[in-house]
Parts: C-alpha cells; sequence; structure tokens
C-alpha cells in the first residue's frame, strides 16, 4: 500500500475546492519547462490533494501551448499517483446534452503540433495506449458523480482536435458519423498518453457544453452559451471532485490495470547506448524503470 494523492488537471473554479486543508500553491521545477501554474496542494478528507490549473489562472494557454509534459512530470515529481481530467468538450450525441458529464474511455488523437512523448532519440519507450483510461478510477469518478446527482455517461470515445477554432459542419459530420466519436475537445491528448508514460491512472470527465456544429437544432457553436454552460459545470465538478477522496481512501494498492507499470517493458534502448542528458530528464516520469 502507498499513499494516495489525487491530481486534478482542470480550469478556473474547478480548483478551489470547499474544505481543502492546509491549502497552498506550490511552484514546481521541471526539466520539460515551466507548468501550465503554480499548483494548488492540500488535504481533503485525510487524502492529499493537488490542483493544476491547465490553462494557468486566467486562461493564458491555448489548447497547442499548454505544457503538456511539464503538467504530468510536475504531478508526479510531487508524488500525484491519479490523475482526473475535467474538461469542457462539444457533444456528437442526441442523448449527451449540455450539462451532462461523460466518463471518457477512448481517444481519437487528431492534434498536430504538441510534443506527445516523454521519449526520444537516446532513450526510446513504447506503452500501450490501447485502454487509455484507468477503470478503476474511472469507477470512482462515476460514483461521485452520480452522489452529486450529475447526468453523467459511462463510456465515450473523445475526438481531440488542434484547435483553438471549433469544427466546420462537415468535420463535425464525419466524426459524429464516419468515426464514432462521441464528444469533442482540444486538450485530453497528448495528456492522457504522457500520464501513461508517467505510470500515473489516468481518468477523463467530459463536461458537455455545446453539441458542436453538427445539429440541426443548435447550428455553429454559441461561445457565450459556452461560457453560460460551463459555469454549472464547474459547479457540478466541484461537487465531484470533493467526493473522490472518500471512494479512493488514503492508501491504494498497485492499479490492478497496470497503470502504474506501464513502463515494466517499455524502454527499448540498451542501457549502454542510452542518452544520460535524456535519461537525466526522465528522473521523475520514468526513473523507477531506468535506476
Amino acid at each position: 500500500m502507498t499513499p494516495t494523492r489525487i491530481a486534478v488537471i482542470g480550469g478556473s473554479g474547478i480548483y478551489d475546492i470547499d474544505g481543502l486543508k492546509d491549502a497552498k500553491w506550490v511552484q514546481v521545477a521541471t526539466p520539460w519547462g515551466k507548468p501550465s501554474d503554480q499548483i494548488l496542494t492540500g488535504t481533503l478528507d485525510g487524502v492529499e490533494m493537488a490542483f493544476l490549473p491547465r490553462h494557468g489562472r486566467g486562461h493564458v494557454h491555448t489548447p497547442t501551448s499548454v505544457p503538456y509534459r511539464a503538467n504530468i512530470d510536475a504531478l508526479k515529481r510531487i508524488g500525484c499517483t491519479d490523475v482526473i481530467s475535467v474538461s469542457a468538450c462539444g457533444s456528437f450525441r442526441e442523448e449527451m446534452a449540455p450539462g451532462d458529464f461523460v466518463i471518457v474511455d477512448q481517444f481519437i488523437d487528431r492534434t498536430v503540433n504538441r510534443e506527445k512523448t516523454f521519449f526520444g532519440t537516446g532513450c526510446v519507450g513504447h506503452v500501450s495506449v490501447a485502454h487509455p483510461t484507468c477503470p478503476r478510477l474511472s469507477d470512482a469518478c462515476e460514483a461521485a458523480a452520480r452522489d452529486a446527482k450529475i447526468n453523467v455517461h459511462r463510456g465515450g470515445t473523445y475526438l481531440a482536435m488542434e484547435g483553438p477554432q471549433f469544427s466546420t459542419l462537415a468535420e463535425s459530420r464525419m466524426y459524429r458519423e464516419s468515426w464514432g466519436a462521441d464528444v469533442i475537445g482540444m486538450t485530453n491528448m497528448p495528456e492522457a498518453k504522457l500520464a501513461r508514460e508517467a505510470e500515473l491512472c489516468y481518468a477523463s470527465v467530459a463536461m458537455i457544453t455545446d453539441y458542436d456544429s453538427w445539429h440541426p437544432d443548435h447550428g455553429e457553436v454559441d461561445v457565450t452559451q459556452i461560457i453560460a454552460t460551463l459555469t454549472g459545470n464547474a459547479d457540478k465538478a466541484r461537487n465531484l471532485v470533493s467526493r473522490l477522496p472518500a471512494l479512493l481512501g488514503a492508501e491504494r494498492a498497485p492499479c490492478p490495470h497496470g497503470c502504474d507499470r506501464a513502463l515494466e517493458y517499455a524502454i527499448m534502448t540498451a542501457p549502454e547506448a542510452r542518452d544520460p542528458e535524456l535519461v537525466a530528464k526522465l528522473d521523475a516520469v520514468a526513473g523507477r524503470v531506468l535506476s
């Protein structure tokens, strides 16, 4: 058994949780640059918590400029074990309505301008992301949502687009009808891939704000409508997060799905051929298998 430390990556309002004890903002240095912001740490119901504003306070980062590697490294570096991603998204399904939450279990990665791995020349690593989210952690998120009386859908495919523009009508129809995606957003990739490389359990809670542009009765995405729905969703998200410590507990066993052992056989480069400079940068992410 090891201590649980729950990390929440989310937007404004979601990291401000009532009842967080010994709360303080800490700056974490990483070899991948600065994280999006300082990290708010504290304890909630006896469980250590960490809250990282994905876009930075004041929303200064675009989906593309979010320093995903620095964010995941920083959370791993301070001892986080479980990462909950809370993010806004559009819906491709009539039954997944604005205001609903979706516990995502699959992704289609359409991002093109982001660094997507900690590994590279001099230390090659390959991890499986066939099942990119942790079922144990997703179970806890679903239970917390239902306990908070949130209309939640378990399971869904998240289409990660580059942004910052929203979809064209043709793209929206393709993603919905041909590709079978359920929701669309701009931030869960490469975040989920990097969490797997860092051997962190990862769950995605997608908060629906709109129907993208495919819906004949809703037309194009309306940013003012999104902001209004976001406000209500933030309250729901805080209620969900506040229930997680009781569900996950102060201590945890090894992940039954192997998320915390994802690098067990992933490193391909022979020890004598590894780049010392890159290996040094991987001290937090992959130190368990590289040391």
